[in-house]
């Protein structure tokens, strides 16, 4: 059985940084893109981060690109999302998400999601 759980969520101020992990398990090779989504309160959810089957690949979105980055730990079957310089519009829950081809594409389906895990920018 494949999941995914993410941990690392909390409350942290405006500025502040924020380490995200999301764990795979049930997979018996690595050949599968992974992505970081969010979902903030009353919109729509949103890629955040993408790395390629081989790590080698990542992709952001403009509104994290230069504040979040994302990070794969093969041997651990990990992925990790850095960031940095937060604001309260990076409110929302993050949740990873597998699609078993090398390269993510936001607009497919994935196969495999975690449970998410909330993230809180505030005063």
């Amino acid at each position: 059985q494949v999941q995914l759980v993410e941990s690392g969520g909390g409350l942290v101020q405006p500025g502040g940084s924020r380490r995200l992990s999301c764990v795979v398990s049930g997979f018996t090779s690595d050949f599968y893109c992974i992505s970081w989504f969010r979902q903030a309160p009353g919109k729509q959810r949103e890629g955040v981060a993408c790395i390629s089957s081989s790590g080698g690949t990542t992709y952001y979105a403009d509104s994290v690109k230069g504040r979040f980055t994302m990070s794969r730990d093969t041997a651990k079957s990990a992925v990790y999302l850095q960031m940095n310089n937060l604001k309260p519009e990076d409110l929302a829950v993050y949740s990873c998400a597998i699609m078993l081809q090398a390269a993510c594409r936001w607009t497919y389906e994935f196969d495999y999601w975690g449970q998410g895990t909330q993230v809180t920018v505030s005063t």
